[in-house]
């Protein structure tokens, strides 16, 4: 094997997973693929720092997706004067011209599609080979993007009300969850596993651990989308995720102690790069500092990323259309799956009332993707967001950290059983989303 193959099968997955990630389409991007590595094939002899391979050949990577990219545009000109709702002047045209070639190569292919081609989004979804619900979603992100560039004053505009005006219980309100014989509605969830935040521009909410069976609020963070960014390329927005201060000190035998330092990773605030592409959800980066230093990993670093942020193959990530598909059944206790790996399902519609009000809700049951012996229960509203979600622990998860099993330490807690195996409910999480 040459030097140039060599460094080539090193760094394949990277470069694998940076294309696939700008290129939603999987034939496509396996052609991008292909001609990147031709080229680079062909320029080898160019690069002289051979330990600059990565970022050399993604250099080559950038330029074939911004061929792709170009490909797809039918014209250059799109009439952009209901965008930002600007207010007419004799340089407007001109701006607007600047602003758009200022944007990037996907933005501007969604504003022409749309602007000048006047097609609808069903139809941009045929001609990309992307869901609809994709399109929407980075048709808004474009239009974002456009009014934050644009140099002149706009009307209107969104007003959004502090989150300082808005707080979680400090205990968790009473619900009820009644199972409804019907079936399940299938949903859009947009929000980023985990973290319960939606990767859109003014998003903002809170979200709280409550430790059962105290019902008490342990850990809360304040949560923000605070605008455009990017990482090795990838256009995604900035997430800030604060701790918010403790009610009351957890304390040292409570069982939720060390889920409360694992969720805050021992620091007080933490920033993302996250990204809704294709039908799916992903991280692209997570930044936080500890002891004074300050640690960036990426999509492309690998095993640190992936073990803590990543999911699916080449971290394609978390799919947003969820639909009933079988794979779980849900008959509490008990809970059956023919799945012999981890899987995911909406299982069931339900009424769920939490503090006296009603939600129509289906229940999407994870089992064992975000992490190995743990269960989860999302309860998700028609608009895709989590009303109440809830873990579940087997029950000789983390036995020899614990010294007991879950049912020793949490005999009061709900318990399902699932293909046999004892699991046991050990905390809720609640969210407050700013008010549109």
């Amino acid at each position: 094997m040459d030097e140039f193959e060599t460094l080539l099968e090193a760094n394949r997955t990277a470069l694998a997973r940076w294309i696939f990630a700008h290129i939603g389409n999987h034939a496509d991007a396996e052609d991008v693929l292909q001609d990147t590595c031709l080229a680079a094939f062909r320029g080898f002899s160019e690069l002289r720092n051979k330990a600059s391979f990565l970022p050399w050949i993604l250099g080559i990577a950038r330029k074939k997706c911004a061929d792709w990219y170009r490909a797809q545009a039918r014209s250059r000109v799109v009439p952009m004067a209901d965008l930002p709702e600007p207010e007419v002047t004799e340089d407007s045209d001109c701006a607007v011209e600047e602003t758009l070639e200022a944007l990037s190569e996907r933005d501007r292919l969604m504003l022409r599609l749309f602007y000048q081609e006047m097609l609808p989004q069903k139809q941009i979804s045929d001609r990309l080979h992307i869901p609809e619900g994709t399109v929407k979603s980075r048709m808004n992100a474009a239009r974002a993007r456009f009014r934050a560039a644009y140099p002149y004053p706009q009307r209107g505009g969104i007003i959004m009300k502090s989150m300082e005006k808005v707080s979680l219980p400090v205990f968790l309100p009473e619900y009820t969850i009644v199972w409804k014989n019907e079936e399940p509605f299938a949903v859009d969830c947009e929000e980023m596993t985990g973290w319960f935040i939606v990767p859109h521009p003014g998003e903002k909410l809170i979200w709280g651990m409550y430790d059962l069976p105290s019902r008490k609020l342990d850990l809360a963070y304040s949560m923000a989308v605070t605008g455009p960014a990017s990482v090795h390329g990838l256009e995604g927005v900035a997430v800030s995720a604060k701790v918010l201060p403790p009610k009351a000190e957890i304390e040292d035998n409570d069982p939720m102690k060390d889920a409360v330092t694992a969720s805050s990773g021992g620091q007080e605030e933490w920033t993302f790069i996250a990204q809704e592409k294709d039908g799916f959800t992903r991280f692209l980066s997570a930044e936080h500092i500890e002891d004074g230093v300050r640690t960036l990993t990426t999509f492309l670093d690998g095993k640190a990323f992936m073990d803590n942020w990543g999911f699916g193959e080449d971290n394609c990530g978390m799919p947003v259309h969820r639909q009933a598909q079988g794979k779980i059944v849900r008959l509490a206790p008990a809970v059956i799956t023919s799945v012999e790996n981890a899987c995911m399902d909406i299982v069931g519609r339900c009424d769920l009332t939490l503090d006296g009000k009603t939600y129509e809700t289906v229940c999407v049951m994870d089992l064992g993707m975000y992490e190995e012996g743990m269960v989860s229960e999302q309860y998700l509203d028609r608009n895709g967001r989590t009303v109440l979600w809830r873990r579940f622990n087997r029950d000789d998860w983390a036995a020899d950290r614990y010294g007991k099993n879950w049912s020793e330490l949490l005999p009061q807690n709900e318990q399902l059983l699932i293909n046999g195996q004892r699991y046991v409910h050990w905390y809720d999480c609640l969210c407050l989303r700013n008010p549109e």
